[in-house]
């Protein structure tokens, strides 16, 4: 999406600078949440086994697509910069939420500080990305 500006009575489009791509992924976690709740308190199903597997492949997902692989592989090939290397944190990260996802799964049941770890460290970084992108990028 592009907003318009006005200089000097000129129309210019002006790229948008919050991820609307991670933001619908924030949703997506939150309606989840929701549905996790509305269905513990209501109807008495519990869903808790799977909700860190719903969670986690979904924010992994949203940080894979922020992080535009196809582009950084492309960029990759031409020239390194810092740009490429955050969204390569990026996309490691949301590979490490991925597989963290699949782990805990309750039919592997594998439940080690390391799995721990790196849910704690995705939950982190899920909130400084909400808190950067809601309160200090302009939109």
């Amino acid at each position: 999406m592009y907003l318009k500006k006005k200089v000097k009575g000129k129309p210019i489009k002006e790229k948008r600078k919050v991820s609307t791509k991670f933001a619908g992924i924030l949703a997506l976690i939150s309606i989840v949440g929701f549905i996790e709740i509305i269905l513990t308190s209501f109807f008495e199903i519990s869903i808790t086994e799977y909700s860190a597997f719903l969670w986690l492949t979904i924010m992994g997902a949203g940080l894979v697509l922020a992080s535009k692989p196809k582009s950084l592989y492309e960029t990759s090939k031409k020239k390194f910069d810092e740009g490429s290397f955050s969204r390569l944190t990026t996309f490691v990260l949301g590979l490490i939420a991925i597989v963290s996802a699949v782990l805990s799964l309750p039919f592997i049941n594998i439940t080690h500080p390391i799995l721990f770890a790196s849910m704690g460290i995705i939950s982190i970084i899920s909130i400084i990305f909400i808190v950067v992108q809601t309160w200090f990028i302009k939109h």
